[in-house]
């Protein structure tokens, strides 16, 4: 079959595929929250959260474009079969049944049901409601080919239509002045370091890795067949996927810092969503919050589910991608009951051990010509990441986990010896090192 050219239409219509499957529950939540929380600091707190929540994920898909990798599998090869098998497992079962994926179906039964139902009858509504999420889902992504049309071309568009009435009505009555309150504690001193640490809510760095192989067969979907091409293909249609969101994070943000000039501080950035979307549409508003959430949500939830098949069903080809889907959407289901505050109280020390490992093997990817992939630097800068990302791990277990003595003694050595411990940096200048002494070691044994 011959090489078909892209044309901009086509562009469009995979960055509208992109921003459909990384835009989904905490992307909707976190950035308004964090609006709250950073107060008139808002705009140095965003500049932290777009690094880690737009400008690394578009590097993970830079990295698989220049790599030519088609996932996670391929992109830790170099590090060694063992670990690129355990990053794969790990990435997929964070983003997979354990915390992302059941987290599509609990935000929008939080923002848009939840509100309306006794607490007593909640466990009930909440099992009816994610069982019937993931029937659609699973219903949705059982035909892989189905993914362009189902979110690129109908979900994705109808979910920032609704997006942008809520925009358009705060652009023309605002609530207040975005730089007319004070900002928490936290944010006072750090708002750029404690932005960029709630990008790792969002989940995205992981999810581009995830999400490769799905863009990546989207694009030969097309009629794309020529690797330097898929490649290019998925470089430009990634730029201008997270472009979009980016904007969307920004309004996101403004919107939760004027809130507190009418709402008091809340809990997570659900409940101010639909305070605001109350306060400008009334009941209206409300449905309108519930249908948006549960969109967004269920485009972001096939393209994590289709993500976890095609990659499980490319390493273990013995057990069928439908497979794969079914389990991947029962488990979900089942985790999904235990609730949206159980799923992100222990998603958090997760993601702060995946992230630096993650990061690291983004930049080691796009370095690689460098060093010409040498597998020396590859573990070096990998092992030594690994150190202070079990210590970030610890620090943020769940109360009844972190405050024992052993796990205290462990934090209290890491607060001493680890540099940038205390702002969850500690990995940076370990990562750095391995680079640089992988690099070196490469050249010297090079110039031998």
């Amino acid at each position: 079959m011959k090489n078909r050219k892209l044309h901009t239409k086509d562009y469009l219509i995979i960055a509208s595929l992109i921003f459909g499957m990384f835009f989904g529950a905490g992307n909707l939540i976190f950035p308004v929250h964090l609006g709250q929380l950073a107060g008139q600091n808002w705009l140095l707190a965003a500049v932290g959260f777009l690094i880690s929540g737009v400008c690394i994920p578009l590097l993970a898909i830079l990295a698989l474009s220049v790599t030519r990798s088609t996932g996670i599998y391929d992109l830790a090869r170099p590090v060694g079969h063992r670990y690129a098998l355990f990053f794969l497992i790990l990435i997929h079962a964070t983003l997979g049944p354990l915390f992302a994926t059941p987290r599509t179906a609990t935000v929008p039964f939080a923002m848009g049901i939840a509100p309306y139902i006794s607490t007593q009858n909640s466990s009930f509504w909440l099992a009816l409601y994610s069982g019937i999420f993931f029937l659609v889902v699973y219903a949705f992504s059982v035909r892989q080919s189905n993914i362009l049309s189902a979110i690129g071309k109908l979900l994705n568009p109808l979910f920032l239509g609704l997006l942008l009435i809520i925009f358009f009505l705060a652009a023309l009555d605002p609530l207040g002045s975005s730089f007319a309150n004070k900002a928490t504690n936290a944010y006072v001193s750090n708002a750029f370091t404690n932005g960029f640490l709630e990008g790792y809510n969002t989940m995205d760095a992981l999810a581009a890795l995830a999400f490769g192989i799905t863009i990546i067969t989207a694009i030969q979907l097309m009629g794309v067949k020529e690797q330097k091409k898929i490649s290019l293909a998925t470089a430009r249609a990634g730029a201008l996927g997270m472009f979009g969101i980016a904007l969307v994070y920004l309004a996101l943000i403004f919107l939760g810092a004027t809130s507190l000039n009418q709402f008091k501080l809340a809990e997570n950035g659900g409940t101010t969503l639909a305070q605001i979307a109350h306060h400008y549409l009334g009941t209206l508003g409300d449905a309108l919050l519930a249908t948006m959430a549960t969109v967004g949500c269920l485009t972001t939830a096939m393209g994590l589910v289709i993500a976890f098949a095609q990659d499980f069903h490319s390493r273990f080809p013995k057990i069928s991608y439908k497979t794969f889907l079914a389990a991947n959407c029962a488990l979900s289901f089942i985790f999904a009951n235990l609730g949206l505050d159980q799923i992100i109280a222990w998603s958090l020390p997760v993601l702060m051990f995946l992230y630096p490992l993650a990061i690291s093997l983004i930049c080691l990817s796009l370095l690689a010509p460098l060093f010409h992939a040498d597998v020396l630097v590859y573990r070096l800068t990998t092992f030594l990441t690994l150190i202070p990302a079990v210590f970030d791990m610890l620090k943020t277990l769940p109360p009844f986990l972190n405050k024992t003595s052993f796990v205290q003694m462990l934090i209290a050595f890491a607060d001493k010896y680890l540099p940038l411990f205390e702002l969850g940096f500690a990995w940076l200048p370990f990562s750095l090192l391995g680079l640089g002494i992988g690099v070196l070691l490469h050249y010297r044994r090079k110039s031998h």
